[in-house]
């Protein structure tokens, strides 16, 4: 061989070990289909946690309302019960005057029966609207519910017990409304 054909011989040696590289790039063009491989579970695990953080929202959601509804409910409930003890109280002076009337002595039968009516219906009226008259006279004080006016030194009873009522107290539930007016002995 001449030198020219070795020179011509070579450059093909040189395309045979170019050859096997090329077999090589196709390789490469598989690896790319590999990494797309992986990007799906990505984009499941993308999805996967918005769900999840909507599913969060959603729960958050759910109990906000649940909240709202309930301190709603407690607000109406607080409502009623503010409107019914300021109700009350407006008709309080009433069954004060009721029971002074009652009190009283006559000779009119027919006056006294109506009086005595007029005030069993005042009561049935508290009664029905969860209204209770605070028992004081004979009970052991308790500032909750009583308002001492008076003290007095009475052997025949106990410490710290109410023994005369000047003026009835009245609770609505634990609410109260007007608060016993008492004598506290000893």
């Amino acid at each position: 061989m001449s030198k020219k054909e070795k020179k011509t011989a070579a450059p093909e040696a040189e395309e045979q070990t170019v050859v096997p590289t090329e077999d090589v790039q196709p390789e490469a063009q598989v690896q790319p289909e590999e990494a797309e491989a992986p990007a799906v579970p990505d984009e499941t695990e993308a999805l996967r946690a918005q769900i999840a953080d909507q599913e969060d929202k959603f729960l958050r959601l759910c109990a906000e309302y649940d909240n709202f509804r309930r301190r709603s409910k407690q607000e109406k409930d607080a409502l009623y019960a503010d409107a019914t003890a300021d109700a009350v109280k407006a008709l309080l002076p009433v069954f004060d005057n009721l029971e002074r009337a009652l009190q009283q002595e006559t000779t009119d039968e027919a006056y006294k029966k109506g009086v005595e009516m007029t005030m069993a219906g005042l009561r049935k009226a508290f009664e029905s609207l969860g209204v209770t008259e605070i028992d004081a006279a004979g009970q052991s004080f308790d500032p909750n519910i009583h308002n001492a006016v008076m003290h007095i030194e009475d052997e025949t009873l106990e410490e710290n017990v109410v023994s005369q009522v000047f003026q009835a107290g009245f609770k609505l539930g634990d609410k109260v409304i007007r608060f016993a007016m008492v004598q506290v002995a000893n």
